[in-house]
C-alpha cells in the first residue's frame, strides 16, 4: 500500500509524520480538497459555522486549522467573536495568515498555551483524526472551554449503497488524483488510511463522552461521507 498508508493503520499519528507531510502539501491544499470532495467540503464548512453562530460565542479557538477553511468561515457568520486559529504545523497556518486569518498561533493540539475555559467555544475539521491521541485531543479541547463547546467535523464511513464505492475510492481514485494535483500522493495515502481506522457515529459519541463532554450529538452529512459532533464541557 505505501508508507503512508501503513502508518495510519499502526494505531496512532506519527506527529512528525504527520507534520512533514502537511508542509509539503500546504500550497495546493486547499484546491486538492475541494477537487476531491466535489466542493462539498465548503457547504459542510458553513453549516458549521452557522452551528457555531447558534451558540453565541464570545471567543472561539479553531484547532488544527490547516489553511483556515472553516476559520474563515467562522470569522464570516461570527463577526463580533474573537477567533484564534491554531496549527502544528507552521506552513499550513502561513497560510492561514494570508487568507485573512486575523490571529494564528503555532500549537500543538494536544498541548494548547491557554487558561482553562478560555473560550466559549473550540472547533476541529478534519484534523482530530490526524492526531496521535484521540482522546486526549478531546480532553484538552474540552479543558480550554469549561463552559462551552467542543465541535469536530471529519470524514466517516458511509453505510449501504455508498460503503463499497466510498472505499474503492478512497483505497483506489483518491490518492491518484492528490498526487496529480501536488505530487504528493504517499501523503494522501495516509489521509485515505486515516478516514478508514477513524471511529465514527457511536463510536465518536462514547468517545467524546468518555473525554468528558456532555449533551453529545452526532450528525450524518453527504449520506455519511462526513460527521459533525458536538459536545457540551461542563464547568468545572
Amino acid at each position: 500500500m505505501g508508507e503512508g498508508r501503513e502508518r495510519a493503520q499502526s494505531g496512532g499519528q506519527d506527529a512528525g509524520f504527520v507534520r512533514e507531510a502537511f508542509a509539503k502539501i500546504a500550497d495546493r491544499y486547499v484546491v486538492t480538497n475541494h477537487v476531491l470532495s466535489a466542493g462539498t467540503d465548503i457547504l459542510w464548512r458553513r453549516k458549521v459555522a452557522r452551528m457555531v453562530k447558534a451558540w453565541e460565542p464570545k471567543r472561539i479557538l479553531d484547532v488544527a486549522t490547516g489553511t483556515g477553511d472553516l476559520a474563515l468561515e467562522m470569522q464570516k457568520v461570527c463577526p463580533e467573536a474573537e477567533l484564534v486559529a491554531t496549527d502544528f504545523c507552521a506552513e499550513m497556518l502561513a497560510h492561514a495568515s494570508r487568507r485573512g486569518i486575523k490571529e494564528t498561533k503555532v500549537a500543538d493540539a494536544l498541548n494548547l498555551p491557554y487558561e482553562d475555559g478560555s473560550f466559549d467555544a473550540v472547533t476541529v475539521a478534519f484534523g482530530l483524526r490526524n492526531m496521535a491521541d484521540w482522546e486526549g485531543g478531546l480532553r484538552e479541547m474540552a479543558r480550554v472551554c469549561q463552559g462551552g463547546h467542543v465541535l469536530v467535523l471529519d470524514f466517516s464511513l458511509p453505510k449501504g449503497v455508498l460503503g463499497k464505492p466510498y472505499g474503492f475510492y478512497l483505497d483506489k481514485v483518491l490518492p491518484k488524483i492528490a498526487g496529480a494535483l501536488t505530487g504528493q500522493a504517499q501523503a494522501f495515502e495516509y489521509l485515505a488510511g486515516t478516514i478508514e481506522k477513524f471511529p465514527s457515529g457511536e463510536a465518536m459519541v462514547e468517545l467524546f463522552e468518555k473525554s468528558g463532554l456532555e449533551q453529545v450529538t452526532a450528525q450524518p452529512l453527504s449520506g455519511g461521507i462526513a460527521s459533525v459532533y458536538t459536545g457540551f464541557s461542563p464547568p468545572v
